[in-house]
């Protein structure tokens, strides 16, 4: 069965567009992991200043696999150099799309963005001011039918 991992961010309007230059940045790192089914960065329209990150995964273990992978390691490493405008270091812990609760970064469930403290927006601050991770399991799908004449 599969899982779904939102991630709800609340952004500033002033930081929409560094959000979604780093998620766009990262583009291609999390479709390479096993188990990875689907990624969507939501923005919101009117009403709200919360970006939904949708992530679906074959299953929790997948999921898990890929936070503990070097790949999402070195993602987020480079994620925050390019944030902090500095070369990246191995090691920097960090959130991609479905990433870790308390991450501190895009894609996990504490405030988006790398370094810096929430409430700054210079480089490598975090876009958003306060992020909550969502699980869910799927219980009903559905996709256009092909049949259509």
């Amino acid at each position: 069965m599969s899982v779904v991992k939102i991630n709800a961010l609340t952004v500033p309007a002033e930081l929409r567009a560094t959000l979604e230059q780093r998620f766009a940045g990262r583009a291609g790192i999390v479709e390479a992991a096993d188990g990875f089914e689907w990624f969507e960065l939501l923005r919101p329209v009117e009403g709200t200043d919360t970006y939904l990150v949708y992530t679906r995964w074959r299953s929790e273990e997948d999921f898990q696999k890929w936070q503990a992978s070097n790949a999402f390691q070195a993602g987020h490493a480079q994620a925050a150099a390019d944030a902090a405008g500095a070369p990246a270091s191995a090691g920097h812990p960090g959130g991609h799309p479905g990433g870790h609760p308390g991450g501190g970064h895009p894609g996990a469930g504490a405030p988006a963005g790398h370094g810096g403290p929430a409430g700054h927006p210079g480089a490598g601050a975090p876009a958003a001011a306060a992020a909550t991770l969502w699980s869910f399991e799927v219980v009903q799908s559905a996709a256009p039918r092909n049949d259509k004449a």
